[in-house]
């Protein structure tokens, strides 16, 4: 059984999550660079799980790194986990919502900002929370 607060089963994560939903959070997939509906878009609120509803990232930690996806500089404490990932022939960090496991995208240390973050999130992954203000 999962080590998550959120204990479901695959069977019942298919029937909550769209496909692309379950091949991102659930397979470990991506999409497409440039794809996503949160890539431009710099509204206030919180990033949420889209799978648990968990807040994950904050809108004022959001930036425009150019790389296709969603990019934030810092996570909201607690939100995430971080797993060393050396598939596709590269060493990277994974990072998963620490409430159900979901996969929300890979962190790297290439960030513009003073934290030198960039979290590389999938937009299928997270929501856009507007009544939670930063």
């Amino acid at each position: 059984m999962s080590k998550y607060p959120i204990k479901k089963t695959e069977s019942e994560w298919k029937t909550q999550l769209s496909e692309e939903q379950y091949r991102v959070l659930r397979q470990k997939g991506t999409e497409r660079p440039f794809t996503g509906e949160y890539n431009m878009l710099f509204e206030k609120g919180t990033y949420i799980c889209i799978a648990c509803k968990e807040p994950l990232f904050d809108s004022t930690s959001k930036f425009d790194s150019g790389c296709g996806w969603p990019s934030f500089d810092a996570s909201i404490e607690g939100a995430i986990e971080y797993i060393k990932d050396s598939s596709h022939g590269m060493i990277r960090t994974e990072i998963v919502c620490a409430n159900c496991g979901g996969h929300i995208g890979h962190v790297f240390d290439d960030g513009p900002t003073p934290s030198g973050q960039r979290y590389c999130v999938n937009s299928v992954s997270i929501d856009l929370d507007k009544k939670q203000k930063s």
